[in-house]
């Protein structure tokens, strides 16, 4: 779970703490005995969300929102999949990233949104989002933030060194080589033993390794697209045309600051992100699109990215997905996710305006930098499902993908490796494997 780790990180830096509501709280406490507003207890680690509550309690004065930071990511599930299986605890709405959504419903945690009108705003959000969030008609959460991937990379060093951005993956391995010969002391970019990066960019290359239906699972990790991903990035490692160090870890911070590397493959959240560890490299980046695997091709995939769906455990689940709707739907609460807690939005309305699609950054010489991952959020290939224990094929790839780096195995074996370790744990499980 490193990436989700290190993108709460980022938030945490750019939101300047995740200050919580109080204690840990129940399950959703209610409305007064006096007849007076119903109160819903909200689970989140967004820097600063108690804002958008506020503003939502202003707008719905017979609804009242208890906020409580539940711990990041990991933490906050740990809690949630205590309460869950107590039958107590739980909140009524929590934020999950897209990744844990198939998770939650194999848990029968999730309320279906569709039976109150979540549907009613399918046509607003970024259609891939949406996808994520839904099966068929039914509805497990709304969308408030995603990553889709880009290629921030190095001008200065790119200018220097002759370099063209590359257009495809092929293109990206012939100026690795090129910039590797002019100068072995700076990589192309560094290879990250991560699930979440690993799996975007699986996913781009149009892997299938999951597909659920009910308690029956296909597991395909070492299928042709995975392969190829994986042969590709061996095949750079194994000629030492990029890096290998741990990402998310001090040196690797430095390492992107002074130039070591001329470029990071990363998601939309990743340009504050860098903007926030490598502070002396200022003006010296740009960002440009996914390579493609075929020239002419335009398919990006996605890393990150978060929902608020509400527990079966609430009393008021109609007022609970009022307000989840709201949250992410609402103008204003969307922009303030955008400009204050740097969310990359879902909102269609938000994506498209010209504020956003036009925000330049002095960090990246003044480019348009939301641009181009508008259009990457665009072309994220659609239909990509997840595994009912992400976290644990998150960190079996961690693992296995370090250890290909570091060369103790091949990484076409990582992914046979993986599809055997992922096979035997489902049917650890319970589940019909296919």
């Amino acid at each position: 779970m490193r990436r989700s780790l290190t993108r709460r990180d980022f938030l945490k830096m750019s939101g300047v703490g995740l200050a919580g509501a109080g204690l840990l709280g129940s399950a959703a406490c209610g409305g007064s005995g006096g007849g007076g507003p119903v109160e819903l207890t909200f689970w989140s680690w967004v820097p600063d969300i108690n804002n958008e509550v506020k503003l939502f309690e202003k707008a719905n004065p017979d609804i009242k929102i208890k906020y409580v930071n539940a711990g990041q990511g990991g933490d906050e599930y740990t809690k949630l999949r205590t309460a869950i299986k107590s039958g107590s605890g739980a909140p009524d709405v929590v934020q999950i990233e897209f990744q844990y959504i198939e998770t939650f419903k194999q848990l029968d945690a999730l309320v279906d949104l569709s039976e109150y009108g979540a549907n009613d705003v399918k046509d607003d959000f970024a259609a891939w989002t949406w996808e994520q969030v839904s099966d068929g008609s039914s509805v497990y959460a709304i969308p408030q933030d995603s990553g889709p991937m880009g290629l921030l990379y190095r001008q200065d060093i790119f200018d220097q060194y002759g370099l063209t951005v590359p257009e495809t993956w092929a293109d990206f391995e012939e100026q690795a080589r090129k910039l590797n010969q002019a100068n072995p002391d700076i990589y192309m970019a560094d290879f990250l033993a991560d699930g979440g990066w690993f799996n975007g960019l699986m996913w781009q290359a149009g892997a299938r390794p999951f597909e659920v239906s009910g308690n029956k699972l296909s597991i395909n990790m070492n299928d042709p697209a995975a392969v190829k991903v994986a042969e590709y990035w061996g095949n750079l490692v194994e000629e030492g045309l990029v890096g290998t160090k741990p990402p998310f870890t001090n040196e690797w911070y430095t390492a992107l600051s002074n130039g070591t590397y001329a470029s990071w493959i990363t998601a939309a959240w990743g340009p504050v992100f860098l903007a926030g560890i490598a502070g002396k490299s200022k003006g010296k980046w740009r960002a440009a699109p996914l390579p493609q695997w075929s020239a002419g091709d335009n398919v990006s995939a996605n890393w990150g990215g978060s929902t608020s769906a509400v527990t079966n455990q609430s009393e008021y689940p109609e007022e609970a997905t009022e307000f989840a709707i709201w949250l992410n739907h609402n103008s204003e609460s969307a922009k303030m996710l955008a400009e204050k807690s740097f969310l990359f939005p879902t909102l269609d309305s938000l994506l498209q305006s010209d504020d956003f699609k036009n925000q330049t950054d002095p960090f990246y010489g003044g480019q348009k930098v939301n641009s181009v991952f508008i259009e990457a959020s665009e072309n994220v290939d659609k239909g990509f499902e997840w595994s009912p224990f992400q976290d644990y094929v998150y960190t079996q790839m961690q693992e296995q993908l370090q250890a290909a780096a570091d060369g103790k195995v091949s990484f076409p074996q990582v992914m046979d490796d993986l599809d055997s370790n992922i096979t035997n744990y489902a049917k650890d499980q319970g589940f019909k494997v296919q």
